[in-house]
């Protein structure tokens, strides 16, 4: 039987570049001149640390820019809120959501059976959910069904056998 695998995932290397472009963007322009501005990749998350709110969503917009540009989607940055940090600065992190967790896969099983569509089946494998059918037509309905619905994470639709 036909089938493909719904996963979510973002691409570490082009995060980095990503950052990397909007680190140097920052240390170049003079609007970030002496407000001690920077951009911080870490294991799973991005930190941006500015003196002022102002400069730090102005920050966020570079990073943004430059990951649309690279072809990340936001979906996959979750931000936590603005909080004070050391020396007057302000500082945010946005975390890196990749993998769907057990609730999203519920909430994508569901919207699959919802379709109604004859011999749809759905099953969920660790990060990813499975979903097979006994026509090729039908796999390719829930494909551009789910990309038009909107699940809050970047998904990706691989592995398709026939």
């Amino acid at each position: 039987m036909p089938s493909f695998d719904i996963t979510s995932e973002v691409d570490d290397q082009e995060v980095r570049n990503a950052v990397d472009q909007a680190g140097r963007e920052i240390a170049n322009r003079f609007d970030f001149k002496n407000t001690d501005t920077s951009i911080e990749l870490g294991e799973n998350s991005i930190t941006l640390r500015s003196s002022t709110e102002d400069r730090l969503a102005a920050a966020r917009q570079v990073l943004q820019e430059r990951l649309v540009k690279r072809g990340v989607s936001m979906k996959a940055l979750d931000y936590a809120k603005v909080e004070e940090a050391s020396g007057a600065t302000t500082r945010q992190v946005a975390t890196l959501v990749a993998g769907i967790n057990s609730d999203k896969a519920k909430e994508i099983n569901k919207f699959v059976k919802g379709l109604g569509l004859k011999g749809v089946q759905t099953q969920t494998q660790g990060e990813s959910v499975r979903v097979t059918a006994k026509k090729r037509d039908s796999l390719q309905e829930i494909i551009s069904e789910c990309k038009a619905h909107n699940f809050d994470i970047p998904l990706q639709f691989g592995n398709f056998r026939d």
